[in-house]
């Protein structure tokens, strides 16, 4: 592919505006929101001038009390001493007319299309080589919200946009420091849509955010229209099923893991950032973990830790006990499955794939409905059709209530792409624990782990802290510590700043001395904590 998909060189201004006129008409032929009118300005010799903008993704408000009265041009505003010329007409619009916050310069054809085409207004003058490039950058754009896939009880209400400034306004808001850096490049030929690399500089690992610039910039695609582009192009290993870049709408969620040391890759057009490197135990952590206090806060990962479990291990569990371990069922237990699957027609893991396929169905119709009808199909469409089925004697009331409690645990993992994994891997599962019982479920497992040892996401491996273990960082894993212990960033994103507070600051009552003094006197505590 080439390195433009314009329809137009990369070449320099002509100094006669006609030729300039001529090649920009024939560039937007056919586009009826391109707006181009013709201009004389008149404060001394009449003197040609155009402006161009694009309607919808410029602010007219700001045209016509900025532009185009700036271009009604009063002698009184002109430098004394000077006279209103084709030479020096660009520079007394720019310098001394225009009542404009940015105005920017170029000298080159495909820039000014690029920038006309991004919201600024383009003015070119007669007798000049370069163009005017007052930014009025303004369309509609939806207000800030509470984020829809992550809602919190406790914690800020705001989220991501599909405007990429009210994004980085919002992460700016919560972190204003310099250091907070963000640039930006154009990914995609024929959308360019702009993509923001942010990090905190002296924090974030310089060879991760290198990383992120390099496959970043090798991407050479027609179009980015939403950040799951980059996800596919951008992650380590393409073909496994665990998300190895992590994805929010939540500008606090986005500034805690800037503070740590992660890079966030922001998209314009879309509300879903991303942050990089990913491991495995952030797909079960949820912001409001850190709002909440640390006992519930502990009490709540280890719940989700144990609901993944059960979404991922129960219905093969099931059906290999009830196919192969019969013996390891207490002998009630045993006799009212055995009767409740009795006139049943297929076997356990016949009835475990029909029961979670239908379940899946419903999941996915839920979704792509409107959100209240959605919602009715997916509860009461799951209530009638488990009825149905046993009705019917397809599946017994056991599977009915394991495949229900899979359902439930799958829902408590917070990220949605985190969930994604569960549910694609219940099945092969589920076919292991069919053909070789609890032996094949080990397997299964075992071949989990070797593979979650084998990834890594921008060189960071996916299992840390676990594997390879940091006892530092187990403090923020599958636990979370009191924010009064957490003294240290996470070793493999935040070694350059290591400490993030200072020793000593658990609360408590004051035993003796004065307690500035006695936090004071633990500052800089053991290295190793």
């Amino acid at each position: 592919m080439g390195e433009s998909a314009e329809p137009v060189e990369r070449h320099p201004l002509s100094m006669s505006i006609e030729e300039n006129i001529k090649e920009l008409r024939s560039i937007f032929d056919r586009c009826s929101d391109v707006v181009m009118r013709e201009l004389k300005l008149s404060a001394g010799e009449p003197i040609k001038a155009f402006l161009m903008y694009v309607d919808g993704l410029s602010e007219k408000a700001m045209i016509s009390d900025h532009m185009m009265r700036a271009l009604q041009i009063n002698p009184a505003l002109v430098p004394q001493g000077q006279q209103l010329t084709k030479a020096n007409a660009l520079n007394i619009v720019k310098d001394h007319l225009l009542c404009m916050a940015e105005v920017k310069t170029t000298g080159e054809m495909l820039e000014l299309v690029d920038y006309v085409l991004s919201g600024d207004i383009a003015l070119l003058i007669d007798g000049s080589a370069k163009a005017l490039l007052p930014s009025a950058r303004g369309w509609e754009a939806r207000d800030v919200e509470e984020p829809a896939t992550e809602p919190l009880v406790r914690g800020p209400r705001d989220g991501f946009t599909e405007s990429l400034r009210t994004n980085t306004t919002l992460i700016r808001r919560r972190i204003k420091t310099s250091r907070l850096k963000m640039e930006t490049i154009k990914v995609g030929l024929l959308t360019k849509t702009d993509v923001i690399i942010a990090y905190i500089e002296g924090i974030a690992n310089d060879k991760v955010v290198e990383e992120v610039r390099r496959r970043l910039g090798r991407i050479n695609v027609d179009g980015i229209l939403e950040s799951g582009y980059l996800e596919e192009l951008i992650e380590d290993q393409p073909f496994s099923f665990f998300s190895q870049i992590n994805s929010t709408e939540r500008p606090d969620k986005v500034a805690g893991n800037l503070l740590e040391g992660y890079v966030a890759i922001i998209v314009d057009t879309t509300p879903m950032a991303l942050i990089v490197p990913a491991t495995f135990t952030q797909f079960l952590q949820s912001a409001e973990d850190y709002y909440n206090r640390f006992p519930y806060a502990t009490f709540v990962r280890l719940l989700r830790f144990i609901a993944l479990n059960f979404a991922l291990l129960l219905p093969s569990t099931y059906i290999a006990v009830v196919t192969y371990h019969q013996e390891m069922l207490p002998t009630p237990l045993l006799i009212s499955i055995a009767s409740q699957r009795e006139g049943v027609p297929f076997p356990a893991f016949v009835e475990a794939l029909l029961m979670e396929s239908v379940f899946e169905i419903l999941r996915e119709a839920g979704i792509r409905l409107p959100r209240p009808i959605g919602q009715a199909v997916s509860i009461v469409g799951a209530l009638v059709v488990g009825e149905a089925a046993v009705n019917a004697g397809l599946v017994s009331p056991a599977m009915v209530m394991v495949v229900s409690l899979t359902a439930i645990s799958s829902f408590t993992i917070p990220t949605v792409s985190g969930s994604y994994a569960i549910r694609l891997l219940r099945f092969p599962i589920m076919f292991l624990a069919a053909a070789f019982g609890l032996f094949g479920i080990m397997a299964g497992l075992m071949g989990i782990l070797i593979h979650l040892s084998s990834l890594r996401s921008f060189g960071v491996p996916y299992l840390s802290p676990l594997a390879p273990v940091s006892f530092r960082d187990l403090k923020d894993s599958f636990i979370r510590a009191p924010w009064w212990a957490m003294f240290t960033r996470p070793r493999l994103t935040g070694y350059k700043e290591p400490q993030r507070q200072e020793y000593g600051q658990e609360p408590g009552p004051r035993h003796r001395g004065d307690d500035t003094a006695h936090r004071k006197g633990k500052k800089g505590g053991p290295s190793g904590a």
